[in-house]
């Protein structure tokens, strides 16, 4: 795939959280998606838990924090926690629900060319389904030098063996077209699918250490629904 069409579908990936914002807010926020109401959105949070462990002082930086759930349950958490996303309408709408988080604008380009950006440093970084393009290795990069000596980054994403489908397990752009949501989204969304070997050589190639994986299962099927890698 050529420079020209990765850019294209990036800028298309981009367009869609700001023309889907208020669809996925109502999705998430009434928990119209089973695989998070079931599993995910309580894997990651404890995750973070984990890490957090009971620490008062945790600074965490929720990127692709979307309508903010998850930064708000990291302050419930005890950390003083920054949600970041490229989508304006998402920021307001987290900004609104209160909660005791801070919000910031912020593309992720930004963070990977400007190191006084979301400076930090920040304890704990999470990107919860949130690596949606192809080019993760410079903002995984870019992460890791925004974190102390102690620090950890969390990135859950859908699991590759079960987000394969019937196309082939390879590393490509797909397209979500909200087909299964009962409500109407006004714009698809192309995604990136990575396989779990491209996700490990990501992030070994932004010289990060993968300290942990997780496979949370779904309860009746026993199938894979999404993967959690520690990174530090």
């Amino acid at each position: 795939m050529t420079d020209k069409t990765s850019f294209a579908q990036r800028a298309a990936l981009e367009r869609s959280w700001t023309s889907n914002a208020a669809a996925w807010t109502t999705a998430v926020r009434e928990q119209a998606i089973p695989s998070r109401r079931l599993v995910t959105d309580a894997a990651i949070v404890a995750a973070c838990e984990r890490v957090i462990d009971g620490r008062r002082d945790v600074r965490a930086l929720d990127v692709g924090c979307g309508e903010g759930w998850l930064t708000r349950a990291l302050v419930r958490l005890g950390a003083h926690a920054l949600g970041m996303d490229a989508s304006a309408p998402l920021i307001d709408t987290a900004r609104a629900a209160g909660g005791g988080a801070e919000y910031a604008c912020v593309a992720y380009e930004q963070l990977e060319s400007d190191a006084t950006v979301l400076a930090g440093p920040y304890d704990l970084v999470v990107c919860n389904f949130a690596l949606l393009d192809d080019r993760v290795t410079p903002l995984l990069s870019a992460l890791a030098r925004r974190l102390p000596s102690s620090g950890v980054i969390l990135v859950q994403t859908v699991h590759p063996w079960a987000a394969v489908g019937d196309g082939p397990y390879e590393d490509g752009w797909r397209t979500e077209t909200w087909s299964a949501f009962e409500r109407a989204f006004p714009s698809p969304m192309p995604w990136y699918f990575r396989t779990t070997g491209s996700w490990l050589s990501a992030a070994r190639e932004a010289r990060l250490v993968v300290d942990r994986l997780d496979e949370p299962i779904h309860p009746q099927t026993k199938k894979p629904l999404s993967l959690i890698l520690e990174l530090c």
